[in-house]
């Protein structure tokens, strides 16, 4: 049946010529017009604008969602919070400083970590890659951040998982409280 199903699609390549092939006659048009709306809306990770909305949408948020553990899919996705006290375009690169504080197990800090946002467009995607964390250990994620809601795939040393969840933005008084807990936690 597999073989089938390949011989007819290339017979039926063959038969309508590679510019129709699955796009129809106009496919050059189509590919062309695409182009051009993107051009209207094309953002890049240099746009001011798009940059201090980043900054300032994510200062002062609580990432509060879920997490599932991969080879655990009979157990119920966990809970998880990040608050996240402050966003900082670094000058190298696609880095930035993110000043977080995790509740993880026991664990309860907040550290200021240096992190790579790659873009989608507009959407930014939260890059790590094997960074360690004292006490904590060795991570890598993928968290895509979209409106109010995040997604992505993590991995903290041998294990890994999905996470997903909301932003939600936090009142001015969480705010002040955030930034005591990290004060307190670099004088020690």
């Amino acid at each position: 049946m597999r073989r089938f199903a390949t011989l007819a699609f290339l017979l039926f390549g063959l038969v309508l010529g590679p510019d129709q092939l699955l796009c129809g006659q106009d496919s050059e048009a189509q590919i062309k017009q695409a182009d051009t709306s993107k051009k209207a809306t094309k953002s890049t990770p240099t746009d001011p604008a798009l940059l201090a909305k980043f900054e300032s949408g994510l200062t002062n948020t609580k990432f509060v969602g879920q997490f599932t553990v991969d080879g655990l899919d009979d157990k119920p996705p966990r809970t998880e919070e990040y608050t996240i006290v402050g966003v900082k375009k670094q000058t190298k690169g696609d880095w930035w400083e993110i000043k977080a504080r995790i509740k993880y197990g026991d664990h309860d800090l907040t550290v200021p970590m240096a992190m790579e946002v790659k873009w989608a467009g507009k959407t930014p995607v939260i890059t790590v890659d094997r960074l360690f964390i004292p006490g904590l250990g060795t991570f890598d994620a993928r968290v895509l951040l979209r409106k109010d809601k995040y997604s992505g795939t993590w991995t903290h040393d041998n294990v890994g998982g999905h996470l997903f969840g909301k932003i939600v933005k936090l009142p001015k008084a969480d705010e002040s409280d955030a930034e005591e807990k990290a004060d307190s936690n670099q004088d020690k």
